[in-house]
């Protein structure tokens, strides 16, 4: 639910503008949004900007700029309308990553629609079909948390760890979903692979995704996965420009 933002200093490091206490639509919005409001001002003092789920991070050396000037910059660019309601910022991108559900190779697909009260068939549908936001990235170097699914898949993370699943691996919990970079333990459910890759630490932009961006995973046959590649462009996703 929307409320009043707030703002709170972070050391002597930056500022933190929040826009709620838990992830929600609204506030997932607002933040985004505002961390573009901010980035086009230009501020000298901002030497960058990073984002929660729900927060807005803008650091500033408050060794040698007071926090007061800063803070009453932000208030003033706060006030100037109903972030909860605003755009989302331009430049974004929606990917479309083929993604093989179930079989050896995601084989938690049927646990996960089981909780969600789900048969497979109907898991894959809505996992298939829902458009998903980049919330923010991290954890992991360009790892996205992609929200949200519908109700149902409010399931909660598994009681103990996953070994290793492997980078590309989609995996569900707490109506969001990840797409891995690399193989990592997780206490999410694996219920699809992907060959997408969104770290490249070789190339001139090394993450593919940004927070805001938006994702669908469209699903395809386990022997039209096994002729993708790893070293085919981000994994033979397809990408268009949102208006």
């Amino acid at each position: 639910m929307s409320g009043t933002p707030t703002i709170a200093r972070v050391g002597l490091t930056g500022l933190l503008v929040s826009f709620g206490d838990i992830m929600s639509e609204p506030a997932n919005r607002a933040a985004l949004a505002f961390r573009a409001a901010v980035e086009a001002e230009g501020w000298p003092e901002v030497s960058e900007t990073m984002m929660t789920l729900v927060s807005v991070f803008v650091a500033v050396d408050l060794v040698t700029v007071p926090a007061e000037a800063v803070e009453e910059r932000l208030r003033a660019l706060l006030a100037e309308e109903d972030w909860f309601a605003a755009p989302l910022p331009a430049g974004r991108t929606l990917w479309h990553v083929p993604t093989v559900y179930g079989t050896d190779l995601a084989p938690q697909l049927e646990e996960a629609a089981g909780i969600a009260g789900l048969d497979p068939d109907e898991a894959i549908r809505q996992l298939s079909t829902a458009r998903m936001r980049v919330l923010t990235l991290g954890f992991a170097p360009g790892q996205p948390y992609l929200g949200e699914l519908p109700a149902v898949w409010d399931i909660p993370r598994q009681q103990g760890l996953t070994k290793s699943v492997p980078a590309g691996a989609l995996v569900v919990a707490i109506r969001q979903l990840i797409i891995f970079t690399g193989p990592t333990p997780t206490g999410w459910r694996h219920v699809g692979q992907t060959a997408f890759r969104n770290f490249n630490q070789r190339a001139k932009m090394p993450f593919a995704l940004s927070p805001g961006d938006e994702l669908i995973f469209p699903a395809i046959e386990r022997a039209a996965f096994d002729r993708l590649t790893a070293t085919e462009s981000y994994g033979a996703a397809d990408r268009e420009a949102i208006a």
